[in-house]
């Protein structure tokens, strides 16, 4: 078994941990591989000495946006994620320091399977191309005040957003920058995106989840300055007025590894500290005592 470990070596916490993971790994007869500029520090062999198809899984430690610099800066590996969070809110990224070793037992055992997620693909005025894992995003940039975008979704017009800008999620991105702007929470393997503008003029304007099959089409109507176009925080295109945005479903999916003793829910409730597990263990309660 070849498993790509991905760690800030340049952070103290996250090369101790990755010392401790090579070694532990390392017990279990398992092959490490790391970035080649890196490897050397772990002592393992550089990621380019094995093929891609010979990975069975990557192994990254950080937060969210570490997992998201992972599928972009190595679009060639399609092995699934195991995110090891280092971070704070993390819901890709969902393997607490806490359940380390466990994690990886079952990692090696096979106990596990693999989500596997949908992306999208951006289209800008002049044909150029980028995608995301979990979002798109336009927003005003240096314009002073709200600007107009036009939607209209497989040619059918939707609406006239007044607002900084739209956010265009996948489920993944869902509990990101679209769950800060008052985003719907999706859950991962839905197949959907989510539109939700930013700071809105008019409150009657809601965010509304869509099929990914549409194809989303964003047009500037402000006679403005340009305004910004970002895909998942990076990099970063300019719109004009007049000119229309493309956004649809990519035929790339990433993989995410998803263990048994972790789930989806329980993320949500450590991660946003929702308190309903007392009345949750009442009612189980109840059931119990009516069986």
């Amino acid at each position: 078994m070849i498993i790509a470990l991905f760690a800030n070596m340049r952070k103290r916490e996250s090369y101790t941990i990755a010392k401790q993971i090579t070694h532990f790994l390392q017990e279990k007869k398992v092959t490490l591989v790391s970035r080649d500029d890196e490897a050397q520090e772990l002592n393992i062999p550089p990621l380019s000495s094995v093929e891609p198809s010979a990975i069975a899984c990557l192994i990254s430690l950080g937060g969210d946006g570490t997992i998201l610099r992972l599928i972009h800066h190595f679009p060639h590996i399609e092995a699934p994620i195991l995110g090891i969070n280092l971070g704070h809110l993390g819901f890709m990224a969902d393997i607490p320091l806490s359940d380390l070793y466990p994690s990886l037992e079952d990692l090696v055992a096979g106990q596990y399977t693999i989500d596997e997620r949908v992306m999208m693909e951006g289209t800008t005025f002049d044909g150029s191309r980028c995608l995301a894992v979990n979002e798109m995003v336009i927003h005003r940039a240096q314009n002073p005040n709200l600007i107009d975008l036009s939607i209209h979704v497989d040619g059918i017009y939707l609406n006239t957003f007044s607002a900084d800008g739209i956010i265009v999620s996948t489920p993944s991105g869902s509990t990101a920058y679209s769950l800060a702007a008052g985003g719907p929470i999706l859950a991962p393997n839905l197949n959907a995106f989510v539109i939700t503008p930013i700071s809105p003029h008019t409150i009657s304007n809601r965010p509304i989840v869509l099929m990914p099959n549409d194809k989303i089409e964003v047009q500037y109507l402000s006679s403005s300055n340009p305004v910004e176009i970002t895909y998942d925080g990076f990099s970063r295109y300019s719109m004009s007025s007049n000119e229309i945005f493309s956004i649809a479903k990519s035929s790339r999916t990433f993989k995410m590894v998803n263990l048994k003793r972790i789930d989806f829910f329980s993320t949500l409730r450590t991660k946003l500290g929702w308190s309903g597990q007392l009345r949750y263990s009442q009612l189980n309660h109840q059931a119990d005592e009516r069986d």
